[in-house]
């Protein structure tokens, strides 16, 4: 099956973030696009979903109780997804991502999330260092600007990650099943 030893990774979808004016689509056309990734990849039995998100480390901002800090409806954690919480930009910077990943057997991640020039590309960069095979998910991340978000896409694609759009990785996951 082509989805054995890969993770969707959905950054950031809180509240407080997608909310946020994102480009070149919304927060919530991003919340909308993730929770498509994650019905088609939580449909496998293979395949494994991991929620990160973020909330300052000194508590400032309520903690992991505050309702800004909520997952999206759209993405909140189900049984048997990992939860990574993080105090940064990137998932894998003090948190247990890559022991969870390395124990379960993945070497592929699908990320998506918010945002394209920040917490995706923060994570996609370490997992190519660590020698994940990385797929960025283009029209399910957003960033400040179509600018930057463009610009954080042709950078993760210099270091090595693909992109690819919703459709053609949920056509092509289902054509490989």
């Amino acid at each position: 099956m082509i989805r054995a030893h890969t993770a969707l990774v959905l950054v950031d979808l809180q509240r407080w973030i997608v909310d946020r004016p994102w480009q070149p689509v919304s927060g919530a056309a991003v919340a909308d696009a993730c929770g498509r990734l994650r019905g088609h990849f939580a449909a496998a039995d293979s395949a494994a979903v991991v929620l990160v998100r973020y909330v300052r480390a000194d508590g400032a901002d309520g903690g992991l109780a505050a309702a800004p800090n909520q997952f999206v409806p759209a993405c909140a954690a189900r049984a048997g997804e990992h939860v990574v919480t993080k105090h940064g930009l990137d998932a894998f910077e003090g948190t247990d991502l890559h022991d969870h990943l390395r124990q379960t057997g993945v070497t592929k991640l699908v990320l998506a999330g918010l945002t394209t020039a920040h917490g995706v590309a923060s994570t996609a960069a370490t997992a190519l260092r660590l020698g994940y095979e990385v797929t960025v998910v283009s029209d399910a991340t957003a960033s400040e600007s179509d600018a930057q978000h463009r610009e954080a896409l042709d950078r993760l694609t210099a270091l090595g990650a693909r992109t690819s759009p919703v459709g053609s990785l949920v056509v092509s996951e289902t054509a490989g099943s």
